[in-house]
């Protein structure tokens, strides 16, 4: 279970040694690990972004442990697509793309494992489901760094077996995201919502000040993407196809293409069932 606030989440199906506990601006009992180094008490479950994986930095306290928004995580968890696979000898492979960036995620290969299941390319819960390009997988690991390169080392990636899984990630990571930027109360996350810049989605979205549903737009938009963002606001969860905007708005498909690219790149909207349908990224 990890707790942000009194925001409480499951461990994801995690579970087993890998699976720690993390509560938010509290000291936590437990033994001090063996050697000086982490004890239990210290890891953490983190929902992340793959930008944020990306742009997490070294901690100060230990060279192999990353600092996000302030502070130290040890584990991660995400939702991404599968863009490629290689399998190898010793690993396999993932490419992950969530719509913020693309990692490599590893999965070493049990040598314990059945013979027969090397290449059956299955998750490392002993599933027999198989994980498939272009589908989207729940990953739990850790972040490492090779040759200045960063990516996951999974302990757990299985299929993500309802869509909804991803919308509530995004919100999730969300929530802990404002938590440790702009305090773990709403009144704290609400003053700091003028700031422009959000950082977990994009670099900046531009300062804005109208913020959703002013009536007004949105400023840092231009009309079209304000237009668009309030066709947005009838799409629901699952959005609206680029044809259905093309056809509502009476412009071309190509504008209401990169209309709806443009609010992404500016952590407004985010794909949902396929690349060329929108929903609104509400926070």
């Amino acid at each position: 279970m990890t707790s942000y606030g009194g925001y409480t989440t499951t461990t994801y199906g995690g579970g087993g040694d890998d699976g720690g506990g993390f509560m938010a601006g509290g000291s936590q009992g437990g033994s001090q690990a063996q050697g000086g180094g982490r004890s239990y008490a210290d890891e953490t479950l983190r929902p992340v972004t793959i930008k944020q994986l990306i742009q997490s930095t070294l901690s100060s306290a230990s060279d192999n442990v990353f600092c996000i928004d302030g502070t130290d995580v040890s584990q991660v968890t995400f939702v991404g697509q599968v863009r490629r696979i290689n399998p190898q000898a010793t690993n396999i492979t993932y490419k992950l793309d969530d719509g913020t960036g693309t990692i490599e995620v590893k999965k070493w290969i049990d040598p314990d494992r059945p013979e027969g299941l090397e290449d059956d390319n299955i998750g490392s819960n002993n599933s027999e489901k198989p994980i498939l390009e272009d589908q989207y997988v729940r990953v739990l690991g850790r972040l490492k760094s090779l040759s200045n390169k960063k990516l996951l080392s999974a302990h757990i990636i299985r299929p993500v077996e309802r869509f909804d899984e991803v919308s509530y990630h995004l919100l999730e990571a969300t929530y802990c995201h404002l938590y440790f930027t702009r305090g773990g109360t709403a009144g704290g996350a609400a003053s700091g919502a003028a700031a422009g810049g959000d950082g977990m989605f994009v670099d900046s979205y531009g300062g804005q000040t109208g913020g959703y549903g002013s009536g007004g737009g949105i400023d840092g938009l231009t009309p079209q993407e304000n237009a668009i963002y309030e066709c947005l606001k009838n799409a629901g969860n699952e959005g609206f196809h680029v044809d259905h905007m093309s056809r509502t708005m009476n412009i071309s498909y190509r504008d209401a293409k990169e209309t709806a690219e443009a609010l992404m790149a500016k952590g407004r909207v985010y794909t949902t069932v396929d690349d060329d349908t929108y929903a609104i990224l509400e926070y």
